[in-house]
């Protein structure tokens, strides 16, 4: 490719609506360009990097055993209705009607299309197990897209639906995939990808892990441990406090607190500690409203996801009115309404003379103690972890938390899916049984924008050589001068030739301009062709990472840089582990 050719312009200005240094670089290289709001048109150059990621995945996929499939963007509703999330998933399911009247959906997840496609064919025990996988668009109108391709409302997902009769086996695959998925990571240059347990959250199932990019503009709160290899989504962290009491005993006290409906204005009236402190966060249930008030020490975070598991079903904040039987600003768990559904946190347990709200305005209890007041207390973790807190695996004080961006995810689903959609097999005693399901998703355009902002510098990408959108550019610095351009396009013909993917920048530019853009499109391997140079019968080869800026001779370039991208892929390879 020439880039007088390149479809797609590349300027200097940092847009202003990029917020992290992936997106902004990715503008301005073009790559993509923005159409509505989290949605992107790719150019060339990007598509040459997700078909790379794309053909790894497959490569991966195939090796285990995965069939390609494609299932349809547009779905009867009837499909989401027969697995119950027509109506359970949220706003980010885009439903409509066709000209008929007759309800669809927009594919943002295909597990309901997978049972389908493949619910006569596994009628019969002897055809498990199989998993089959798709590249799919997908739409999920997500509330708040940012950061280009990271988190978009339109994108391009590899999902795969695994089927078996038995926990064992989808245990065992299960274990396949992980390793694939290690693998992929790896070919595709991001081997610091770690795995967290995670929370499965609308997708279902028991067991689920994510694969996180750590990364300082990470959306994703990660869970580390600094004594094990404890790793953990903040959704699915364990909580464990430690077995002490804080406070001191005293009287129950309901006293005056005018205008204090914080934690932070009631303590300093009191004159208490925030860590004996009661705090209330409000909730109401998505299906009929009514009230679920979780409680947790004045210091800690309410946990929205282990609420809503606990819960059972969808939440949202709620939103109080002076009709309602709670107090806005002074709820607490003594004498609070039986109309509301109350959840007391762990962290509150061993508190003495605690500070809550008394259910009335403009009042707090002093003095609290939940056993003593409330009677039997049943404790339950929805609070978040906290920097410095116990590690679920060894005990210690020793959790850190980090930020990640999730490149993709893993799920033991189970039988959700086959059980409501009435998947069923026969097995070798004639017993009718739902297969056992496993789910496996990558975001394709996610992880090249991972990839960019993990690899880079303030003038472009660092692209891995096996997903760089071209593995070597040319720079002409004098296209008018015909030495220069005649050795430029035989180097150009000749990489060409022997497949080596190859960037060629004939304009008649200013070298600064044309530096800037080949830092843009990031190739890396770069070989200037100049005057100066081939006065001393040499080309300058140097690396996109600056790790390599040599001086290599006319009659010996073609062959040092074959050698030097196959260099490049061997050290990507080295790191990519085996299947065991």
């Amino acid at each position: 490719m020439k880039v007088s050719k390149l479809v797609g312009l590349r300027f200097k200005e940092k847009p202003a609506d990029c917020v992290i240094d992936s997106h902004a670089l990715m503008v301005r290289g073009g790559y993509m360009k923005y159409v509505g709001n989290g949605i992107y048109s790719e150019f060339p150059t990007l598509r040459r990097v997700t078909a790379k990621i794309e053909n790894i995945i497959r490569e991966e996929m195939n090796m285990i055993d995965g069939q390609e499939v494609l299932f349809p963007v547009v779905m009867p509703a009837e499909l989401w209705e027969e697995s119950g999330r027509y109506e359970s998933v949220g706003n980010e399911l885009v439903r409509l009607k066709d000209r008929n009247g007759s309800k669809l959906v927009l594919g943002m997840t295909h597990e309901e299309a997978s049972v389908q496609l493949v619910r006569e064919y596994g009628q019969s025990y002897n055809n498990y197990p199989f998993m089959i996988y798709q590249f799919q668009r997908k739409f999920r109108d997500e509330a708040r897209p940012r950061a280009g391709m990271i988190r978009v409302r339109e994108f391009t997902m590899k999902d795969a639906y695994s089927f078996h009769t038995s926990q064992e086996d989808l245990e065992k695959y299960y274990d396949v995939c992980y390793q694939a998925y290690n693998r992929i990571f790896q070919r595709v240059g991001v081997p610091e990808v770690v795995t967290v347990a995670s929370d499965s959250g609308m997708m279902g199932g028991n067991v689920s892990h994510e694969y996180m990019l750590l990364t300082p503009v990470g959306e994703d709160s990660i869970v580390t441990c600094t004594e094990c290899d404890y790793r953990a989504n903040m959704e699915a962290a364990e909580n464990i406090m430690p077995d002490e009491k804080i406070g001191e005993v005293s009287e129950l006290e309901c006293i005056e607190t005018p205008d204090c409906k914080t934690i932070e204005d009631v303590c300093k009236y009191l004159h208490s500690s925030v860590e004996t402190s009661c705090k209330a966060v409000v909730y109401q249930r998505n299906s009929d409203d009514t009230f679920v008030v979780a409680f947790v020490r004045g210091d800690y975070e309410v946990n929205e996801t282990k609420l809503r598991n606990i819960v059972g079903e969808p939440i949202h904040v709620a939103l109080i009115t002076a009709d309602d039987p709670l107090v806005a600003g002074y709820i607490g768990p003594y004498n609070i309404s039986k109309d509301v559904t109350v959840y007391i946190d762990s962290s509150l347990k061993g508190v003495e003379g605690m500070v809550a709200g008394a259910n009335k305005e403009g009042c707090h209890y002093k003095g609290l103690n939940l056993e003593r007041d409330l009677g039997k207390v049943e404790y339950v973790d929805i609070a978040k972890i906290k920097e410095g807190g116990i590690c679920p695996c060894c005990k210690k004080h020793s959790i850190s938390i980090k930020r990640g961006i999730e490149v993709g995810n893993i799920f033991q689903l189970g039988t959700k899916y086959t059980k409501s959609m009435n998947m069923t097999y026969t097995d070798e005693n004639g017993e009718t049984k739902n297969p056992i399901m496993g789910c496996y998703g990558i975001g394709v355009g996610r992880l090249a924008a991972s990839v960019c902002e993990a690899k880079h510098d303030e003038y472009g990408p660092i692209w891995p050589i096996s997903i760089a959108p071209w593995e070597v550019e040319v720079c002409c610095l004098r296209v008018d001068d015909d030495q220069t351009k005649e050795v430029a396009d035989k180097l150009y013909k000749d990489l060409q030739s022997a497949s080596v993917e190859t960037l060629y920048d004939d304009r008649d530019v200013r070298p600064g301009a044309m530096f800037s853009d080949a830092d843009l499109l990031g190739a890396p391997i770069r070989v200037v062709v100049s005057p100066r140079n081939l006065k001393e019968s040499c080309v300058e080869v140097t690396t996109r990472d600056k790790s390599v800026k040599e001086m290599i001779p006319v009659d010996e370039a073609f062959e040092y840089i074959k050698g030097l991208k196959e260099k490049m892929f061997a050290d990507i390879n080295a790191k990519v582990e085996p299947y065991k």
